[in-house]
């Protein structure tokens, strides 16, 4: 089953001018990290906004051709751990393709992973992302899953699980976070909540991160889908995080008062 656009023109250009303007957020990045990315966290919001942030890291960070997906589940549809598992994911001017392959053995693998199109078919948060994929190389190979398992116990397990598959995968796989930061706090309040969760992040420490967000009341959209991604980047043998970037919605609007935060993060 393909997936049609449902932000286009809204979070980021439905028409030819789409290429060109993720390519200048990409150009941002122009220092390439040296060693592959196992897990790049970037924002999802209307590209005026993030857009720089996402480009930024995103061009910075060395993907495998082959991307596995995980955002938040802003909607409430659908199930805890929801796998895309095939088809097209459309774009205006191009698209890209699930590898089922990939996503046929992250599901046998875990059984609390569903093949469950609902719980993307009205969530924008790994849409935001695809053009930049797309843009970056165009043959990316994805498996798009949105996560809302609230247990970190669980995704600690389902981490253990997706490790086995990609260290088993016969090419190199990737993974990519969608999540902003901070909502509708000041500026400075959302530049100091957002550090402490930056720094659980930088630690690699999947609990710390889980634990400050819960305790500090850090609305970070998403921390469950990061903390899987942490759980899964230590299983994997990550040694480093680093912040490429952080900005937040008032550097744009001018409104200092209400922002949302935008970090952008790779994982080597």
């Amino acid at each position: 089953m393909n997936r049609q656009p449902i932000v286009a023109g809204q979070f980021y250009p439905a028409g030819p001018a789409l290429k060109k303007e993720v390519l200048a957020y990409l150009d941002r990045g122009r220092e390439p990290s040296e060693k592959p990315a196992l897990v790049t966290m970037v924002p999802h919001a209307g590209y005026i906004y993030s857009g720089a942030v996402a480009g930024k890291t995103l061009g910075r960070a060395r993907l495998a051709d082959t991307i596995v997906l995980l955002g938040p589940n802003h909607t409430g549809r659908g199930r805890r751990l929801a796998v895309w598992p095939d088809g097209t994911w459309l774009l205006p001017g191009g698209g890209l393709d699930v590898d089922t392959d990939l996503a046929l053995a992250m599901l046998q693998a875990d059984t609390r992973l569903s093949a469950d199109y609902e719980a993307h078919l009205g969530e924008h948060c790994l849409e935001v992302l695809m053009p930049f994929l797309w843009a970056k190389n165009p043959a990316t190979r994805i498996v798009p899953m949105v996560v809302s398992e609230y247990s970190p116990t669980v995704l600690g397990n389902v981490a253990v699980s997706l490790a086995g598959v990609i260290r088993a995968w016969p090419t190199p796989v990737s993974v990519v976070v969608s999540s902003d930061m901070s909502h509708y706090v000041s500026h400075d309040t959302a530049k100091e909540l957002d550090s402490l969760a930056l720094a659980e992040i930088t630690a690699l420490s999947p609990m710390g991160l889980f634990s400050v967000v819960r305790d500090r009341g850090i609305t970070m959209c998403g921390v469950l889908p990061m903390t899987l991604a942490l759980f899964l980047a230590v299983e994997l043998g990550a040694t480093r995080a680093e912040v490429v970037d952080y900005a937040t919605s008032g550097e744009v609007s001018g409104d200092y008062r209400h922002v949302v935060g935008y970090a952008g993060v790779v994982v080597t």
